[in-house]
């Protein structure tokens, strides 16, 4: 699927873009530099979703040890099948 935006712009924005396209910049074309700024944008959520649950993980690795026990195999099914009689 391909979806067409038109973007309208002026002023200082309009110069900044031209700066960055075609003999003056590393980009050919508005589009080209529109879908690069896309793509970063988009790495820069996933690596803000990525480092929050990076630092979810390491609060939960350093919760201390005492709170939990280990839970063997019958335990945890006998768990399970309490909780699917309800």
């Amino acid at each position: 699927m391909s979806t067409t935006l038109n973007v309208r712009i002026t002023g200082p924005l309009e110069d900044f873009v031209i700066e960055n396209i075609g003999e003056n910049g590393p980009y050919e074309n508005a589009s080209e530099y529109v879908r690069d700024l896309i793509r970063r944008d988009k790495e820069r959520v996933e690596h803000q979703a990525f480092e929050a649950l990076k630092a979810e993980l390491q609060r939960a690795f350093a919760a201390p040890v005492e709170r939990y026990r280990p839970l063997d195999r019958e335990e945890f099914l006998e768990r399970a099948r309490q909780r699917w009689a309800r």
